[in-house]
């Protein structure tokens, strides 16, 4: 082998690649960025994010943050260049299919992400993805599958779309795809993006869930949604009428499902109203998430779990709606925690209801917290203004 003087010679690219470098570096620092911060609520509540924004204004890059964040692995996985079965699984036939079937071999990114137990996969670019290649990703973002291989639950699904009208051979997502997501507008803030290239970019907040918060947060997201849905039940389903409307939020039992989740983590971490407004609306829709939210600024809760401890010294809310809600938040903090004084505190709560001549309100909430009841616990006192009720819907069979 002959050495020549250019083996020693400096690389020419060298310069210019640390000079890249450099450009590259940059630092975060806490800002308050609501859309941010419901990426980030979505997915800790570990329900599939779409993001909608114009080519080219830091989808990928947030993505790539928020991964660095979480300290987990990320794959990003450009949808619109991949066939159905690359989310179908590629079949493999082996010795005997008739007896041992034919599995579907995953991706070497799934089995990446199987094999971390956790991580963050990235669909890029969903909006071209054609129908057959989105009917492929049902089952991926639903239930976690690719192929024959089942994710780990730690792993997030986050998505990214540009509007049909700048996508390349842009598509409407299809109704039973885009009511998986949570669908977030993702834009641009000219100040943000000088200061970033400037050096310095916003960070990512990740909330912080209160594990003491839990009970509590859950009960109040049950009795917001099981209230207003009580009070509102037109918006229980509503599909759009249009093809554009269709591909983005609108409401259902599962989107509701999902604005529960995020409610009850905003609840318990404490999250900034705008960026649990932002993530609702992207679960349910403009409309229905907008008369949610004007729901939520009327109603004002008690603790449930503060009412329980002391169940004498509150007083029952007097609008219909915030009593349905709040009764309803009571029993799911009883069955969250249950134990015979809380249930009995229960009891307790739902006399107030028989007390301010309401007992039909507190008719549903008597039902599921007779359905709590031990066997050895005695019947409390409290009970008696339903037990006509309940002995006739047989939920507190052998009351007497």
């Amino acid at each position: 082998m002959n050495v020549t003087d250019e083996d020693f010679a400096p690389n020419p690219l060298a310069a210019a690649d640390d000079l890249v470098r450099r450009l590259g570096s940059h630092r975060t620092e806490p800002a308050a960025n609501p859309q941010l911060e419901a990426l980030s609520l979505a997915v800790s509540a570990n329900l599939p994010v779409l993001l909608w924004g114009e080519p080219g204004i830091g989808k990928s890059a947030g993505l790539q943050q928020l991964a660095a964040g979480l300290r987990v692995p990320l794959e990003t996985v450009i949808a619109s260049v991949h066939e159905p079965s690359d989310f179908a699984g590629l079949p493999i036939i082996g010795d005997d299919p008739a007896t041992t079937g034919v599995p579907m071999a995953p991706p070497d990114w799934a089995v990446r992400l199987a094999t971390a137990g956790r991580g963050l996969v990235f669909f890029d670019e969903l909006s071209s993805a054609p129908p057959a290649v989105q009917a492929a990703l049902l089952r991926v973002v639903l239930e976690r599958r690719v192929g024959s291989l089942a994710l780990p639950e730690p792993v997030r699904v986050v998505a990214a779309a540009n509007p049909p009208s700048s996508a390349a051979d842009g598509w409407h997502l299809s109704p039973p795809l885009a009511n998986r997501f949570v669908h977030l507008q993702w834009t641009h803030d000219p100040r943000t993006v000088a200061r970033g290239l400037a050096g310095t970019w916003p960070a990512v907040p990740l909330p912080l869930i209160d594990p003491a918060r839990v009970p509590s947060a859950v009960a109040r997201a049950r009795g917001v949604v099981s209230g207003f849905l009580t009070a509102r039940p037109g918006l229980a389903h509503h599909l759009p009428g249009d093809a554009e409307s269709r591909g983005r939020a609108w409401p259902s039992p599962r989107t509701w499902e999902m604005a529960m989740r995020l409610l009850a983590v905003g609840y318990a971490a404490g999250s900034d109203q705008k960026a649990v407004a932002a993530a609702v609306v992207g679960a349910v829709g403009d409309g229905a998430g907008l008369e949610l939210l004007a729901y939520l600024e009327q109603l004002d809760l008690p603790d449930p779990d503060r009412v329980l401890a002391n169940p004498e010294a509150f007083a029952l809310p007097k609008r219909g709606d915030r009593q349905l809600a709040f009764l309803t938040a009571v029993v799911s903090a009883v069955q969250s925690d249950l134990t015979r004084r809380r249930w009995e505190a229960g009891w307790t709560v739902l006399a107030k209801a028989v007390d301010a001549g309401v007992p039909d309100v507190a008719a549903r909430a008597a039902a599921d917290l007779a359905a709590l009841r031990d066997t050895d616990w005695p019947v409390p006192s409290g009970i008696d203004a339903f037990l006509d009720l309940l002995q006739l819907s047989g939920a507190l069979p052998g009351a007497s």
